[in-house]
């Protein structure tokens, strides 16, 4: 299996699928293998095997370079350093590893946040695209406040593991992650604390998608001190902002932060504008 080596010297397996040009997917490309396990994220509105049916979808036509980025930093936390240059290095590092000079990106979520660090640093992107996270108006300061407090939540984490939640009742969810998993995220949003996007968004010179569902507001409980992360209200309320700037924008109507991120809602939506775009 070929890898890259990454900011901190810890090595990141890689898979190519198909031929084309090249698209960096930081996705498990590997089906699910534990069906009980599958059955239980599924009753969360997740799926296990998404990346895998991402790279599915992608490939035809593409020369798509999928790597598990956020499994690699759940089991080798970088709590110091998971920070927006080292991102960025890291994602270069897979490009050249498999031989992409330029190449396409799309990540979802603060994968998707990561590809705009990158987009800022590199003029090697063919492409851009950010799902359920916006461009413009991101909401940095409330990830700083709701990531501060899942470290804290970690820090005081009993010993022995408690009972699941309630599917679908993310503030009922038990606090699995460890002071190192979490830490690293609390370091990212640190570091862009102050982050203004619009001010780098004469820094972004390839085409550009950006989507996300109309429901895309996270509502935190009182562990994490009330907060809400509206993804879905920047792009309505800055849509012809975006636009101004040359991003594609599109609002899925009805849909959450996670039903957005399914491969049957993704792959017809961007598989199309990649064609197009590249």
């Amino acid at each position: 299996m070929p890898n890259a080596t990454l900011h901190d010297g810890q090595t990141i397996e890689f898979e190519i699928h198909g031929d084309g040009p090249a698209l960096l997917l930081p996705v498990n490309p590997r089906p699910a293998d534990d069906p009980a396990k599958a059955e239980e994220a599924a009753k969360w509105g997740a799926d296990l095997s998404l990346g895998h049916h991402l790279v599915e979808g992608l490939s035809d036509g593409l020369r798509v370079v999928a790597f598990d980025y956020e499994g690699h930093v759940l089991s080798r936390p970088k709590p110091k350093t998971l920070t927006p240059d080292n991102l960025a290095r890291d994602l270069l590092a897979v490009a050249d590893a498999a031989g992409a000079e330029t190449f396409a990106y799309y990540g979802y979520s603060w994968l998707a946040l990561t590809g705009l660090q990158l987009a800022i640093r590199t003029d090697r992107l063919s492409a851009l695209v950010m799902g359920g996270y916006p461009p413009l108006g991101g909401p940095y300061e409330a990830m700083l406040a709701v990531t501060m407090a899942t470290y804290q939540m970690a820090l005081e984490a009993p010993a022995e593991p408690a009972e699941a939640g309630e599917p679908g009742d993310w503030s009922s969810a038990t606090m699995t992650l460890s002071p190192a998993q979490t830490r690293q995220f609390a370091t990212l949003y640190q570091a862009l604390k102050g982050f203004d996007d619009a001010a780098v968004q004469d820094r972004v010179s390839c085409p550009r998608l950006a989507f996300a569902g109309t429901r895309d507001v996270i509502e935190y409980g009182p562990a994490w001190g009330d907060t809400i992360v509206d993804i879905a209200g920047p792009f309505r309320e800055r849509r012809g902002e975006m636009e101004a700037h040359g991003w594609d924008v599109r609002l899925l109507d009805g849909l959450d932060h996670m039903s957005a991120m399914q491969a049957a809602t993704v792959v017809p939506l961007i598989r199309p504008w990649l064609a197009a775009a590249l």
